[in-house]
């Protein structure tokens, strides 16, 4: 027949002497087992005869963009490692070798070769048969899509094992379902499609799959530039991967060194079935006499390239790496099936070309910065470093690099090894999280502008253990009397503004605008910012497995939190406000070059535009007159706009630098990745460890400013730098305690000044610095009264005489002058006096009251009097 493949169906229902030819053909233990024709056709005509084919595993690709915007693969991730290529892609040489060692007949029969199966039947009982196997390509490519099809559908290594064992059970059912599931598949599709698929599925050895895989992992070269006998090397090892693979150099039989016959003869087993396969070549006349001895003498040499494949083979962006898987395990994951992750399945077998945000000069950058200032370990502690980088307005990010040397295999140890990233939260295969520090200050300033405070206001930042009860609009008043912080610089503080408070990282003023705020605004400001809470997974102030509060401890910053939280903070605040959840992946391909939705981020309003404008005019005077300005005078770029703000934890465990330009934000950190060692008393290279990331920022961000400029931050309303007044409550004659608390209820700060002389009573409130309205928040002084004066009678107005007898009833003596006046009604009448009328003087002093004179045309000098009052009258006449 012509049509071989249609003859084996009219062949198998011929009769039952057939059925059990053909069946004995496909599998000899039937024939052992007696079992009868017929039962084996009716098995074979109740088989499906439709073989879904469905998409083959292969590898995903990890890529970043290089400058000039094409892409660069970082490392792949597969179960196995294969490449699907179009059947042009394949060499000549391999189509050809394939052909000529499995199956001549390929060409001519319908999907069984009848002449080749019985081949094989009598190469059982026959010794020195033929060494080809009784499958046609078309049965071997049935076999591994079944293969691929039950692994793809396990979840489990157990079920993936049951699966393989399933599939390549040695059973006659098994065979005779390939046999018509080969012949449907040649009714459906070319020859040339069903090759190309068989050598795009065929296993080569370990998680080696596919020709071109296969090219790159032996030979170091791709499928369509296999020379002949590479071509034919890799065709002898479908035939008995294990036997035949080239990577065990070691090997007796079939490694680098092996001797046959005394003579060296390097991968003697693969070179004989290689010269096989050569031979069938020739004898169907693929290949010349020429070419057959020249492939022949050519010795196998195999240049193995182990595919780059996990993120340990990606050193300079190992870190970047596990943050993307886990953003896809995360993202990508089908919640409603917890026994499977869709996310890490798509990552080891959909064969996903992913496209990065980092930006590899960027990345090069902070890891030769961090590299250089902070040693991968040191002796003296478990030192961790880090450096995030993140696109304002987009959340990309941009570099993230550590200190040590990233490595999951738990068999290699060192302290300069770690598979935790400390950029990354808990959930992204993260740390716990570090505590910020005064970084975390800048959530209480947000906060301090939200709730309609002023950057000029100031406060009573004063050194104090009695700070009394915070305000908790989410679990209630928190009382923290016998807490007694300290600014770095020591001293007893003072009434400060918000603005010198967040300039010279002050404790005390922060915490004294605490006082006055919400302490859960400040939590939920803080995780709108940040997009995130505690790095641990819980929410801040509640570290996860607790039930604990935010308490006011938590804005000076001892909340654990993931770096590239903090990132995100400060590209918001660059960011009118906008905070954008960290991202790693632009864009997703499959196989095939189709898009796959990728993770997004999500951008949202954390703070108004006005109130980060605010921010923006404070943290920006942080780099040019406050504790930032030790990385900005470092920078070559200085020029750029840039906010910031600096951190420090107690006992100096964990240093900070974050800052941001309109463009790029990044965060540096250097802490004990575990333990408790002060970092500064703790040098490295001669240089105070708690300094260092003052050598690191400037570099990172230098650079960004370079590539990404930076714009002018807005100009903040004038409501938030004037300091917003208020009307200050007259405190005169009361008690020092009562007047205090009459002032701080509207909102002043007070301090008590020493004695004065008044006339209010001894002990109460004689003087008071400032009356009407006053800046809300400044410092209202008090003078407390010595009690030691009475009050002057107001006598302005009274003629002279009575108005004298009236303060020296009073207990004062009296001194006149007098003024000229053109006004009779004036003459002898007091027109001012010295101290004014309802002051207050001391007992028996002097009072000067001004007297009205008739003008004489020339002027005159007053009349002066002596201490009793009687008239001195002018000199000349009688």
């Amino acid at each position: 027949m012509s049509d071989v493949g249609s003859g084996i169906l009219a062949f198998v229902g011929m009769s039952a002497l057939a059925g059990v030819l053909v069946t004995a053909a496909v599998t000899p233990a039937l024939a052992v087992t007696g079992m009868a024709a017929n039962n084996s056709i009716t098995m074979f005509e109740n088989l499906p005869g439709y073989l879904d084919i469905g998409d083959l595993s292969q590898k995903s690709t990890i890529y970043a963009i290089q400058p000039d915007g094409s892409p660069a693969a970082i490392t792949s991730f597969y179960d196995d490692n294969r490449e699907e290529v179009s059947f042009d892609y394949i060499s000549q040489y391999l189509k050809d070798a394939a052909v000529a060692g499995e199956d001549p007949r390929f060409y001519d029969h319908g999907g069984i070769d009848i002449k080749g199966t019985l081949a094989a039947v009598v190469n059982e009982f026959v010794p020195g048969g033929s060494t080809r196997g009784g499958s046609s390509i078309t049965q071997q490519y049935v076999k591994n899509v079944l293969i691929n099809n039950n692994m793809k559908a396990a979840t489990t290594e157990e079920e993936k094992q049951q699966a393989y064992d399933d599939a390549t059970a040695t059973t006659p059912e098994r065979k005779l379902k390939e046999m018509k599931y080969a012949i449907s598949i040649d009714k459906k599709y070319p020859k040339d499609t069903i090759l190309a698929g068989y050598l795009n599925i065929a296993a080569f050895g370990g998680q080696v799959y596919g020709v071109q895989s296969a090219a790159q992992y032996y030979f170091n070269t791709n499928a369509k530039d296999l020379t002949l006998p590479q071509a034919a090397s890799l065709i002898a090892i479908v035939n008995w991967p294990e036997k035949f693979r080239l990577d065990y150099p070691d090997s007796e039989t079939n490694g680098a060194e092996t001797v046959v016959d005394g003579e060296k003869v390097p991968y003697a087993d693969n070179k004989s079935r290689r010269d096989y396969i050569l031979k069938e070549m020739f004898d169907e006349k693929k290949i010349t006499k020429e070419d057959y001895d020249a492939a022949v003498a050519t010795p196998v040499q195999p240049d193995i390239h182990e595919p780059t494949t996990g993120c340990q083979a990606s050193p300079y962006y190992a870190y970047f790496c596990d943050y993307v898987t886990w953003e896809i395990k995360d993202k990508m994951d089908n919640k409603d099936t917890p026994d499977v992750n869709e996310g890490a399945e798509m990552l080891s077998t959909g064969g996903l070309n992913i496209y990065t945000t980092i930006d590899m000069q960027m990345q090069d950058v902070a890891t030769q910065a961090l590299k250089e200032n902070v040693p991968s370990t040191i002796p003296e502690m478990d030192l961790g470093g880090s450096v995030v980088s993140v696109e304002v307005g987009t959340g990309r990010i941009l570099a993230m690099v550590q200190n040590t040397d990233y490595n999951v295999d738990p068999d290699v140890t060192g302290d300069n090894y770690s598979a935790v990233n400390y950029n990354a939260g808990i959930d992204y295969g993260g740390s716990s999280g570090f505590q910020p520090g005064s970084t975390f200050k800048t959530f209480t300033l947000a906060e301090w502008l939200n709730e309609g405070h002023s950057l000029n206001e100031s406060m009573n930042a004063t050194k104090r253990n009695n700070w009394g009860t915070f305000q908790d609009s989410c679990n209630g008043p928190v009382n923290v009397d016998g807490w007694d912080p300290g600014n770095d610089e020591g001293g007893n503080g003072g009434y400060w503004t918000a603005l010198f408070n967040t300039i010279n990282s002050e404790n005390t003023g922060f915490v004294a605008m605490a006082k006055q705020l919400d302490l859960c605004g400040i939590k939920k400001t803080a995780t709108a910012l940040m997009s995130a809470g505690r790095a641990d997974g819980g929410e801040l102030g509640t570290p996860a497995g607790t039930d604990w509060t935010f308490q006011p401890s938590a804005v000076l910053g001892t909340e654990e939190v993931a770096p590239v939280s903090m990132a995100t903070a400060f590209a918001a605040f660059a960011g009118g406000g906008v905070s954008c959840t960290p991202i790693a992946i632009d864009r997703i391909e499959d196989a095939e070059g189709n898009d796959v939705p990728a993770p997004k981020s999500t951008c949202t309003q954390a703070i108004t535009s006005d109130v980060a404008a605010g921010m923006d005019y404070a943290l920006n005077k942080v780099m040019t007159e406050g504790t930032g300005s030790s990385s900005l005078y470092k920078m070559d770029t200085s020029g750029t706009p840039m906010i910031g703000k600096t951190g420090t934890t107690d006992n100096n465990e964990a240093t900070w630098m974050s800052g941001s330009s309109s463009k790029v934000a990044t965060v540096v950190g250097v802490y004990n990745a575990t333990g408790h060692v002060n970092l500064r008393q703790t040098y490295i290279n001669g240089e105070q460890a708690a300094v260092l990331r003052h050598n690191i920022w400037p570099r990172v961000m230098d650079f960004a400013n370079s590539k990404y400029g930076g714009d002018a931050f807005p100009e903040p309303k004038g409501e938030f730098l004037n300091a917003p007044q208020a009307n200050v409550p007259d405190v005169l004659g009361l008690a020092p305690d009562a007047a205090q608390k009459a002032l701080e209820a509207a909102g002043f700060g007070v301090a008590l000044d020493g004695e004065i002389d008044s006339a209010q009573p001894k002990g109460t409130i004689g003087q008071q610095s400032a009356t009407g309205t006053a800046a809300r928040g400044s410092q209202i002084m008090l003078k407390v009264s010595k009690g030691n004066l009475a009050a002057v009678p107001n006598v302005v107005g009274q003629q002279a005489d009575a108005a004298e007898a009236s303060l020296k009833q009073a207990g004062y003596k009296v001194r006149r002058a007098t003024e000229d006046t053109n006004d009779d009604s004036k003459v002898g009448i007091v027109l001012s006096q010295d101290p004014a009328g309802d002051g207050s003087a001391k007992a028996g002093a002097t009072i000067t009251i001004t007297v009205g004179k008739k003008s004489s045309g020339g002027g005159g000098d007053s009349d002066g009097t002596d201490d009793g009052g009687t008239p001195t009258l002018p000199g000349g006449g009688g």
